[in-house]
């Protein structure tokens, strides 16, 4: 157990809290552990129906923890365990992205590193006024790790080169303008909007949500035509047969908002 992650369920939102404040939340490996179980678990938790990430305090994480990097100098681990320990904790990003339920990602302050892949991986990046984006791993020695060099390809194509070797600090608005985030709010409203989007998601057809995002994932790994074609049509008709579905025939034709239950 660790306090280094709060994991809070409340109207099919699970809000997963990274709190290390006063380090302006940068990643150990308790924390990722943590929060590596919490993904997990809501991937396949039916009372999970969205995700939102955010950070404690003025920033929503910095990366990895330099400090503690410096500290362990030395450390005896061979090449191998270490490759596995990364591999298994980047397995975060990956659920956050192909996980069957919408995930967003609430940021302010710093998002830099392993922090700003975290965010990237999600479906939606909601950003406060005094976001500070940057990739950062340059600046550390580091090549980058947890798909930033994948989302940053996926949403900038060619100045993702620019941006991982140069690492510039974008201000909020500029993120967006790039398309690295979804919209920009002022920061004393991120949360309200954050919770308010996330509860938006949570309350929608949370099947069909999962099949539009593996649509999309495989639409964005390169699929041909005829291969996006094969996976919607099979992912299409397995929606239309959810009762989730008849109940938004049924609420469209009785003019009422409709009421889904994930089934």
């Amino acid at each position: 157990m660790t306090t280094e992650l709060i994991e809070q369920l409340d109207g099919g939102v699970l809000t997963l809290t990274l709190n290390r404040p006063e380090r302006l939340n940068a990643l150990t490996p308790s924390m990722t552990d943590a929060l590596l179980a919490a993904l997990r678990r809501a991937a396949i938790d039916p009372q999970v129906r969205a995700v939102l990430l955010k950070g404690a305090g003025r920033g929503f994480c910095a990366g990895g923890d330099v400090q503690a990097m410096a500290a362990s100098e030395g450390a005896e681990a061979t090449l191998e365990a270490r490759t596995h320990q990364l591999r298994e904790h980047m397995e975060c990003a990956r659920l956050l992205h192909e996980m069957p339920k919408p995930t967003l990602a609430v940021v302010r302050g710093a998002c830099a590193g392993a922090g700003l892949s975290l965010a990237l991986a999600c479906d939606l990046l909601v950003a406060g006024s005094t976001l500070k984006m940057t990739s950062a791993f340059a600046k550390v020695g580091l090549s980058g790790d947890f798909g930033s060099t994948y989302f940053l390809t996926q949403l900038l194509g060619p100045r993702a080169r620019a941006f991982a070797l140069l690492s510039p600090v974008l201000q909020a608005e500029e993120a967006l303008r790039m398309g690295l985030v979804t919209q920009v709010v002022p920061d004393e409203a991120l949360d309200d909007e954050g919770q308010r989007l996330a509860r938006q998601l949570a309350a929608g057809p949370t099947i069909t949500l999962g099949h539009i995002k593996s649509n999309l994932n495989v639409a964005e790994q390169g699929a041909t035509l005829a291969q996006a074609l094969d996976h919607e049509a099979i992912r299409h008709i397995r929606c239309a047969m959810t009762e989730d579905h008849l109940e938004a025939a049924r609420a469209f034709m009785d003019k009422r908002t409709p009421v889904f239950h994930n089934r």
